[in-house]
């Protein structure tokens, strides 16, 4: 139960000495208090299980004593700390974590109330199964043997990928990663989770720029911005803590924060400046405020010189985009723009910030590099204060994404390529023809095609993958199994087909702590089952924050009810499905079907060399949790202790081995450091030149690097061109030449003797050149490296153009459903085209001009109440008591001109079809034109309340319409990130 603290005040659990020396358990000051009989209230305790009054005694409190337990908030990315109360194996109580750099004692609604979220009463208890309408208990013995039946009977009638596994920003890493090694078990790429519907666009524009898709920065670097320039999201909300972080540089440094946004939000509500813009017109936004920019020469000349191919082709395209224009396609003004050109330029280093608002379009990709080159332009890239702090949604929704949970990679981003797969079946000891076997294959010699190198269908467009003719799908027939694990399916657009598809389904399959919307949006009476799993509450692992750190999560409680945890539910379909010898082959186990969560993540650490989820060992993780006071609050590293001079929770990449020590990288690309201290250059994942161009650094490398200038990966034959390969032991060796496929030295080992090269062939060097960085499993090219201060992946220029993707320069596109079809003609979308096996239309849907019937755009956010799809949160008493009403906001003066009132209900109808009912709410936060919607409510369907259809007792306290009822169709032309922040809808009172 959540106590107030008295006095208004946060206090630190304290200790008596007495209590310590009597019990081996921990005390604090307030169990002492409730046994002894001295809490307030006299001589009563309320009992935090039942609100039982008793009276104790002082030997009550030292036999009862109150066990603390770290883990980490299952919320945001922000990884805040949460100090459990355990006594007798009850989860009693909480507390923030004081020590923790990341949130310093402080929760927002969500983390304080996360108790409740193990401990709900709506949760689902045991496994169900949907018979005649109704639901009725199964045992899990039952619901694996019926869904694993029904799931090969699909596979032997219309191939593995008729199975979608689907799953979730919610696992930890370990359980992560062997959701997606069990897919590829199975036989299919049609497995993916949350991130591609929030931060896919980011990913992709990000590391197609720099070299990884991620947050270069983080929470507590900002403390050292001089300006912060938000666009696209709403941390006040989204990410409650991040804003403490924020306001600290808003305070130390006078830095100016400026927000761009379509709606005043509550982080709008502390910036200095607000920028209000149409939604959907984030490029052109951006090319305004860098016309300003480049017009009085105040881009950095010499970082873009050494540092960064193609801005002269940027500049072509923002020249275009004088401020007359830009006030015509955004409705931002010229001079608001040049004043904020000018804020930037006057503070640096400033950090641009950004979130869903701006990846969840059609444009996405297009967003987020814009946001990229305007880092690149000012300087501001691979420096303290600096950087792309990319707040990321759920807890691990980083993780799940470096864990490659995605349709188009495999772990680590390594891809789908024949060579990823060989690196991968090395990880797992695995036989890479057996697993060719496992996916569906086609033709025969030149003409074979196997889909293991074939993306999957993504959860964007999964409804797709049900409803399309199977004669356009690039697979031999559609899913007829879909596994929604850990996923709210009201958090994506397009509602109304996704009921069509959940009734042509053969078989639903939920697991879930909680029944989510996946229950209750069909009106199938059969061919549904919900699995119960455990919370994160309930198991043990680690988890990656949006900067890069891994945290580890330790168990406060055993699973509640039936809930078994989510690896070893992967570990009982991998018995029912024969494969579960190979898949745990190299992996600890506790019991036939349940994996040792540490022996796991030590797996991962053998393969994950390209992004650097090597050096994270479980020991260094939980030396880190253990140690957290004594890491700084603003640089994240540790002053003296045990973990002396590492990062907080070793940033990825952290380098090597556990055993090199490297300390993590808290700040990519920042080369004022040495690779071995956490720096980093710009990577050489794009070639060495391009039409005749270098694309490598010039002139420019990191502190001690031994290369001083550009350079490209490390292979083996780079180590041999610069004579370092002889730094190599012969065991590292033997690890490269089995990368490489050279016979008879696998199980060569050091005791076979460290001297001379006489175990070798002549043509060794010559056998291994191509070996690289990513590939070899010792970390021995890695090590070498940087042993040199070099870094593996080489030193490179940051490419402001990506001649890959169909807009090479970002260019401004105008949504599918826009409001302003008279720039259809200057700024159109896409042709229709076909990729990730289903065809995706664009052109075709803007040719019609909805706006006329459909006047008002309709975006979507958050609230600080909820996450997600809301069930979690909704189901949570303290949480649902906050915010009862799904609403919409609208401008009064549309609401006036709609003959609406403030509280009234109305329906929201989109261009498709889909309408939803809600309650109004008049504000100025919106714009004229524009409405405003959060996503986290479901349980309503078009004004029809499905209460009923829930398994008794597991309905969420709240229900409400999902915005993405009346959300439309709309897909990046990249990553096939959905649109919902720029379409359209009318309203009308109901």
């Amino acid at each position: 139960m959540l106590r107030k603290k008295t006095g208004g005040l946060a206090r630190r659990t304290a200790r008596t000495g007495l209590i310590s020396d009597i019990s081996n358990k921990s005390v604090d000051r307030r169990a002492f208090l409730r046994g002894s009989g001295l809490a307030i209230g006299g001589l009563a305790a309320i009992s935090a299980t039942g609100g039982t009054v008793t009276q104790a005694s002082a030997a009550g409190a030292v036999k009862g004593a109150v066990e603390t337990v770290k883990s980490v908030c299952t919320h945001c990315s922000v990884g805040c700390t949460v100090i459990a109360e355990v006594s007798n194996g009850v989860w009693i109580g909480q507390e923030p974590g004081w020590d923790s750099p990341f949130n310093l004692g402080a929760h927002c609604a969500k983390g304080a109330a996360v108790r409740e979220h193990a401990h709900g009463e709506r949760r689902l208890k045991y496994p169900m199964k949907k018979e005649g309408g109704e639901w009725k208990r199964i045992s899990w013995e039952q619901a694996i043997d019926e869904v694993g039946d029904k799931m090969l009977a699909s596979r032997d009638a219309h191939g593995p990928d008729s199975v979608y596994w689907l799953g979730s920003a919610k696992h930890n890493n370990e359980q992560a990663y062997l959701f997606r090694k069990f897919a590829a078990y199975w036989g299919t790429n049609n497995v993916d989770h949350q991130a591609r519907i929030c931060h896919s666009t980011t990913v992709a524009g990000v590391a197609n720029t720099w070299g990884y898709g991620a947050m270069t920065n983080s929470y507590n670097d900002i403390h050292n911005s001089r300006a912060i320039f938000v666009i696209g999201g709403n941390p006040a909300e989204a990410h409650p803590v991040s804003l403490l972080h924020l306001l600290k540089a808003k305070e130390q440094n006078n830095a100016p924060v400026i927000v761009c946004d379509p709606r005043f939000t509550r982080t709008a509500a502390h910036a200095d400046e607000y920028v209000r813009f149409r939604p959907g017109t984030d490029v052109a936004l951006v090319w305004g405020i860098l016309w300003h920019i480049f017009e009085n020469g105040w881009e950095d000349k010499e970082f873009i010189r050494t540092r960064v191919w193609g801005m002269d082709q940027i500049k072509e395209e923002v020249a275009k985009w004088t401020p007359e224009e830009v006030e015509r396609v955004t409705g931002a003004p010229g001079s608001q723009l040049e004043r904020v050109a000018r804020t930037m330029a006057n503070n640096r280093p400033g950090t641009v910030i950004w979130c869903m608002g701006g990846t969840q379009h059609t444009n996405g990709n297009n967003n987020t590099r814009a946001y990229c080159v305007l880092q690149l332009a000012l300087g501001n890239m691979g420096t303290s204060g600096g950087g792309t702090n990319i707040f990321r949604g759920h807890d691990n929704v980083q993780g799940a994404t470096d864990l490659g949970v995605l349709s188009h990679t495999l772990p680590g981003y390594y891809g789908l390529s024949a060579g990823a797969w060989a690196h991968w079946a090395r990880v797992w000891g695995e036989d890479l023809d057996w697993l060719k076997a496992q996916f569906h294959s086609e033709g025969s010699g030149e003409d074979a095609k196997n889909l293991m190198n074939s993306t999957g269908i993504p959860v964007s467009r999964w409804i797709d993958g049900v409803l399309e003719d199977p004669e356009n799908i690039d697979q031999p027939d559609n899913v007829k199994v879909m596994v929604l694990w850990g996923h709210a399916p009201n958090s994506q657009t397009r509602m109304t087909e996704m009921k069509t598809a959940m009734e042509k389904l053969d078989t639903l399959v939920v697991v879930d702590p909680f029944p989510t919307v996946s229950a209750v949006l069909h009106d199938r009476t059969d061919g549904v089952y919900l699995l119960p799993a455990a919370t994160q509450f309930e198991t043990r692992g680690s988890v990656t924050a949006s900067n890069r750190s891994l945290q580890w999560r330790d168990k406060i409680m055993e699973p509640l009810f039936e809930a078994k945890t989510d690896h070893e539910i992967i570990g009982l379909f991998a018995n029912k499905f024969g494969f579960a010898d190979r898949l745990f082959r190299n992996i600890e186990m506790e019991d036939e079907n349940t994996p040792v969560v540490e022996s796991v993540t030590r797996e991962f650490n053998r393969g994950m060399w390209t992004v650097g989820y090597t050096g994270q060992s479980p020991e260094r993780m939980k030396l880190h949790m253990a140690n957290q006071h004594t890491f700084d609050r603003t640089t994240l590293q540790a002053i003296g202790g045990p973990a002396d001079g590492d990062y907080y929770g070793m940033p990825w990449p952290c380098w090597g081995t556990a055993d090199m020590k490297h300390p993590g990288t808290p700040n990519l690309y920042d080369m004022s450091k040495p690779v071995s201290k956490g720096g980093l250059t710009f990577r050489a994942r794009f070639g060495v030149e391009r039409d005749g161009d270098n694309l490598l650094a010039e002139g420019v490398y990191s502190a001690g690097s031994e290369i001083q200038d550009g350079y490209p990966e490390f292979t083996y034959q780079m180590l041999k061109d610069l004579g370092w390969h002889t730094d190599l032991t012969n065991e590292e060796r033997a690890f490269i030449a089995k990368a490489a496929g050279v016979e008879g030295f696998a199980d060569y080992t050091k005791e076979v003797g460290e001297a001379g090269m006489s175990p070798f062939p002549s043509d060794f060097d010559d056998q291994v050149a191509k070996v690289n960085w990513k590939t070899d499993l010792s970390g021995g090219i890695q090590r070498v490296a940087i042993a040199h201060e070099c870094a593996p992946f080489g030193n490179a220029k940051a490419r402001a153009v990506v001649w890959t993707f169909p807009d090479p320069v970002p260019l401004h596109r105008e949504p599918l459903y826009t409001p302003r079809y008279d720039l259809v003609a200057d700024y159109p979308t896409y042709e229709d085209k076909k990729f990730y096996r289903l065809p995706t239309l664009y052109k075709s849907i803007q040719a019609k001009d909805f706006s006329g019937e459909y006047p008002i755009i309709l975006t979507s956010g958050r609230l600080v109440e909820y996450e997600g799809g809301g069930d979690e949160t909704r189901s949570n008493p303290w949480l649902a008591e906050l915010q009862q009403d799904m609403f919409v906001e609208i401008n009064p003066r549309d609401a006036n001109n709609l003959g609406v009132r403030d509280g009234a209900q109305v329906w929201v109808e989109g261009p498709e079809g889909g309408k939803v009912k809600v309650m109004a709410m008049l504000t100025e936060r919106v714009a004229p034109g524009v409405a405003f919607m959060p996503f986290h409510f479901g349980g309503h369907f078009q004004g029809e309340d499905q209460r009923s259809k829930y398994p008794e007792g597991a309905d969420p306290y709240v229900l409400g319409e999902s915005t993405n009822t009346a959300q439309t169709y709309g897909y990046d032309s990249v990553t096939q990130m959905q649109e919902t922040k720029s379409t359209l809808c009318k309203i009308v009172a109901a």
